[in-house]
This record gives C-alpha cells, structure tokens and sequence, in this order.
C-alpha cells in the first residue's frame, strides 16, 4: 500500500469522529477568546487519541496545545475555533437563523479545527505503525476574527520550538496558498473632552466627537500619500451619546490600518498617530491611542508549499459525494449574480476555460489546483502571518462551499456543516498529513525551508502588539 493510500486509510477510519468534532463546534458557535466549549471539544478528542494537552497558552484560557512524539521534527498544526457575529444560520439552502442575532461559523473555522484534527490524529497513527521520530503538535489558536490570538501566542513564544507549520482554511476552491497578507494594526483611538450644554454654554464644552471627526478628516487627506497598496478603515465604538444639545466629552474611534509588510504599516500608523494628536490640539481634548491587536504578514514559503502541492497531487482530486452535489443544487439559488459573476475569474488563474466551464456547471470545485506563488498580497489579513515568520509555513485551501459563495455570510455558516464541508475537511486533512510524512522522511527540505525563511527574514521577527497588551474578548 503506498503512503498516500495509507494516510488516507487512517484519516477514514476515523472520519466519524472528526465529522462529529465539526458538527460539535458549528452547533456552539462562540466569539473569539470566549470559546470554552469549542476548545474543550477539541481537547477532549485530541486526549482521547493519546495527545498530551497543555492548556492556557500564552496567558489565554482557550488556547492550548496537544502533542504526540518525541524528537526531531516539531510540525506544528494550526487549529482556529472561533464563530462570526449575527450570522447564525440552519444547515440549509434559504436564510433562516438558527437563533436570531446569535454568531456562527461563517468562516468556517469549526471545519478549520475539525480539518486539523483529522490531520494529527492520522499523522499520528502512520508514525506509529511505522515508528517514525518526530514530534506533532497541535496548536489551538483562538481569536483569529477579531483579536489574532496567534499573534499574542507568538509574543509570548509558543511557536519557538517548532520547525514547521502547517494550516489551512475552508474555501470554495482546492489549492496550496500562494499570496502574502496585509499586516495590520488595529488601533482605538480615544478622545476625552469636557461636557456642556450645547446651546446655553458651548464655549464651556470641548467635544470629543468633534476630534474624532477631525480627525477621520485628517486621515482621508492621508490616505492620497501612502501607498496603494495600504488599506486604512474605521469604525465608531463611542460617539459620546444621542443628544445634539449635549458637547460629547467622551468619543472612540476604531482603526485598521494595513499594509503589505509590518514596517509599512508601523510606519503609517505613526502617522495616523500625529494626526489624532493634532485633532485633540485642534479641539482642546485629550487621546488615549491603544493598539488592540495586530498581526504581521504572511511569509510565503516555497519549499513547504511545493511540498504541500505534491503531496495534493498524489492524493488527486476532492472525492466529494453525491450528498454534496445534492446540497450544492439547494445552496445555489441563495447566490446574487454578483456572487456568480466572480466564479470565472476565481478559477481563471489555475484552469483552462474548458475545465472552469466544467467546475462551474458542477457547483462544486473538485479539482486540486496544486500551487502558484502568485507574489502578491491578498487583500485580507490573517494572524498566521505572525507564525510564518517564526517557522517555514504553508497554507492549503480546501473546498467547503461552493463556487460563488460570499466569505462571511450566511450561506458559509449553512455549508459549514453539511456534506460539502464533511468531504472537505477529510481531505484537507489527508494532505496535511501527508505533507508532514514527506517533511519527517526528508531532513534536508525541512532545512531547505529553514533557509528560505531565513534568506527573507534575516531570522527576525517582531510583533506589532505591545507587551503591555493583552488579549481581549
């Protein structure tokens, strides 16, 4: 029996168990940093299958870690668990909240954790029937939406000992990730002025609201003189109250600032910090600026991604059943012709016309696209950017939805645990396992990786949070 037989022999032995894991999840859906049950549904599975657990890394209640092995090489999994707000939904093709208002997995990281857990566990017994060395650990890693939990995990050196990481996300395509991310910084930028009637004494009052929206005034101007690539965005968190005749005293706004590289970002981030300082001049007020979170860059790694895509290739294409081409046909009437519109160009890339026609008209993308370092950065970010520069990592998308399916929505949380997402989390773990097989039987393309990383970082990295930060729900 070859390997990849093998690997894909032991991943479907268990397939009810990590099928379970994520119907488990998806039915608790909880925000990041909060995830008590979707943790200790992890834990338990993981413990059940003889890993060691370590709970509370990096200070945070819900992250942990589980480790089977010993030696040479550490291949760290990175598991995320947490849910989205107000996208709860039934696992069908109309819109109908399973509890209205309440989070769910629109981002299908229940399937991400359930993915990754089929990838250990698999991993773990070809290891043992073949008495391989080598060490498996999976990381769960909280916060990925709001609070980038990898980023404080990698402050606080949870990723220190490992040699190489491997990830990877529901999608609504089959291939190994080839874009960077944007770094970014998210910042609340807090103003704190003096209250007064605003008719009678307004020469009394110094309003916040105002300086929030000076400054907001002064960013825009800003935005023509950094470069294109960045991406600056707010939202208000306080607007000092609802009543016109009051001088707001108090008033936060709340920043992303992104860029393609951690320094291009720091650097407007100094920026921004000059004007909010300016506005409170302008508007007799004070600023309290506090970085909440952030997170670094993604660096792309060639070595581990090549070995990835070979390892996609030899297990071939998604092997997804009838049940979810059946679901596929109920989901996708659900999507706008803006979402269908986007489908060609998602596959354009990767395929000839003819087999993007194909994938199209089967609603599904089953075809295992292998790998394209595309040199560019998508335009998102993602906190395994900050454990990227810490060991060579890779990053595989796995269909779980179909072709067209808008990220974060409804129609995510709907596929999140239905035959679609059941095939696609096995598969995804296949090849993560198997891409771990390949790099503990081959010592020199783990130091091939090593070097790569190296030869881009310089063997640096720094995290944008502060010491003085800690993670917030």
């Amino acid at each position: 029996m070859s390997v990849k037989d093998e690997i894909r022999q032991y991943v479907r032995a268990k397939k009810d168990l990590f099928i379970q894991v994520n119907d488990d999840i998806w039915s608790h859906p909880e925000m990041g940093f909060v995830e008590f049950e979707s943790t200790k549904i992890l834990q338990e599975a993981l413990k059940n299958e003889g890993f060691e657990i370590k709970t509370g890394l990096a200070g945070i209640e819900t992250a942990f870690s589980a480790r089977w092995g010993s030696g040479k090489p550490v291949i760290g999994f990175l598991g995320e668990f947490d849910a989205l707000p107000a996208l709860s939904q039934k696992v069908q093709g109309t819109k109908d909240p399973v509890e209205k208002g309440a989070c769910g997995h629109g981002c299908g990281h229940n399937s991400l954790g359930a993915g990754t857990v089929a990838a250990v566990v698999g991993l773990k017994d070809y290891m043992q029937a073949h008495n391989l060395p080598g060490t498996i650990i999976f990381y769960g890693c909280p916060g990925e939406e709001f609070g980038t939990g990898k980023a404080f995990m990698a402050r606080e050196g949870v990723f220190d000992e490992v040699d190489i990481n491997l990830a990877w996300h529901p999608s609504t395509t089959t291939r190994v990730g080839g874009t960077s991310s944007l770094a970014n910084l998210c910042v609340l930028f807090s103003f704190t002025g003096t209250a007064a009637h605003a008719a009678a004494v307004p020469h009394l009052g110094r309003s916040a609201l105002d300086a929030c929206e000076l400054m907001n005034v002064g960013v825009n101007y800003l935005r023509e003189h950094i470069i294109d690539a960045a991406r600056v965005h707010y939202a208000y968190h306080d607007v000092g109250g609802p009543a016109p005749n009051v001088v707001q005293p108090t008033a936060t706004t709340f920043y992303y600032i992104r860029a393609p590289r951690a320094d291009q970002a720091r650097e407007i981030f100094e920026r921004i910090k000059d004007i909010a300082k300016g506005a409170a001049l302008m508007t007799g007020t004070t600023v309290e600026i506090k970085v909440k979170n952030a997170c670094n860059d993604i660096v792309v790694n060639d070595t581990v991604s090549e070995t990835m895509a070979a390892a996609m290739a030899e297990l071939g294409d998604v092997p997804f059943s009838d049940e979810a081409y059946a679901f596929a046909k109920e989901m996708y009437p659900s999507l706008t012709d803006a979402d269908k519109s986007g489908i060609a160009r998602s596959l354009a890339i990767y395929l000839s016309p003819e087999e993007a026609k194909q994938q199209t008209e089967n609603l599904i993308s089953d075809k295992a696209l292998g790998y394209k370092n595309l040199h560019t950065t998508m335009p998102g970010s993602s906190d395994v950017g900050d454990a990227s520069y810490i060991a060579p990592t890779a990053m595989l998308n796995v269909t779980t939805a179909i072709l067209g399916t808008p990220g974060h929505s409804w129609q995510n949380t709907a596929q999140s645990a239905s035959p679609i997402a059941h095939d696609g989390l096995l598969y995804a773990g296949e090849v993560l396992a198997l891409t771990a097989v390949k790099l503990i039987e081959s010592p020199e393309t783990v130091q091939k990786a090593k070097d790569e990383l190296y030869s881009i970082t310089g063997g640096k990295y720094e995290c944008l949070i502060p010491a003085d930060v800690q993670p917030e729900p």
